[in-house]
């Protein structure tokens, strides 16, 4: 995959748009910028915050010929956001879809507020189903060719203590990608999960609960300008794609273990392991 030059999506598709979820910040940001530098104007969903409006800012400073437009939002289950997209993007062909917004919640799973992990689970993987077939719809319908690209995890592929939701979401997106990917294949259309490593983000700062594992694990992140063009790699290439050494590695140091062994051999040892134990003194 190295080896393989970065496509150039605006060409690869004859599209003029895209959309990135999450494209205020991060690995979304990032993305929003590459695009751009491959001449597609964007539209980037994310919360309704400085950083927004600050990535809205430097992305018009930077490319002053193309078009921008923020959908700020936020992906709970109590909030219209299609209405919201689609009032946004009515007027364009948006051809290029990056799901990439999500966040995770840490700490046992009785622990967190049940809305807590709701919101998470809406916000990782519910909203790519409305997004996506709204978005797939209007590409199959008038015979055009685009992608739809999933921000996902191989923490969807192993047992992922105090972080339950996350690993949950991002399992579900994964296969949401491969099935789907099988159906729209023969009509050009590409569809992919990325599985990058630790990122340099803020994604690290706004959990509750410090997990001794992914602080780590954060000592090996990259800064997320590094993935977009990895990301475009992979688009028409596979259905999934694990990013950088640490998911590479995990993905092979599990790869022949069976799936109950391993939860098993986890559940045991996990007493052991100091993020247990300290969350354990917080239990009732």
């Amino acid at each position: 995959m190295k080896l393989r030059p970065v496509p150039n999506l605006k060409d690869r598709y004859n599209a003029t748009w895209a959309l990135v979820t999450g494209g205020g910040s991060g690995i979304g940001k990032a993305l929003c910028f590459a695009l751009a530098s491959q001449g597609l104007n964007v539209v980037v969903v994310s919360l309704d915050d400085a950083a927004l409006k600050s990535t809205m800012k430097e992305l018009k400073h930077q490319f002053p010929d193309l078009e921008f437009r923020s959908v700020p939002t936020t992906f709970s289950s109590n909030v219209d956001y299609m209405s919201k997209i689609i009032a946004a993007t009515k007027d364009i062909t948006v051809q290029c879809i990056f799901n990439n917004a999500g966040f995770i919640v840490t700490g046992f799973f009785e622990q967190a507020p049940l809305g807590k992990h709701l919101a998470n689970v809406e916000c990782n993987a519910t909203s790519t189903v409305p997004i996506t077939h709204h978005f797939l719809s209007l590409m199959t319908s008038q015979k055009l060719r685009g992608c739809v690209v999933f921000t996902s995890s191989v923490a969807g592929f192993i047992p992922t203590p105090f972080a339950s939701m996350y690993a949950s979401t991002k399992a579900f997106v994964t296969q949401f990608a491969c099935c789907a990917h099988i159906e729209v294949y023969n009509l050009g259309i590409d569809m992919c999960a990325v599985h990058p490593s630790p990122v340099a983000s803020n994604f690290y700062d706004k959990v509750d609960h410090k997990i001794e594992l992914m602080e780590a694990a954060q000592k090996s992140a990259v800064p997320p300008q590094q993935l977009p063009n990895e990301i475009f790699k992979s688009i028409g290439a596979c259905a999934t794609r694990d990013i950088g050494a640490m998911a590479v590695g995990t993905r092979l140091g599990t790869f022949f273990i069976p799936y109950n062994l391993f939860t098993r051999i986890f559940a045991v040892f996990a007493p052991f392991l100091s993020d247990y134990k300290q969350h354990n003194k917080n239990r009732k």
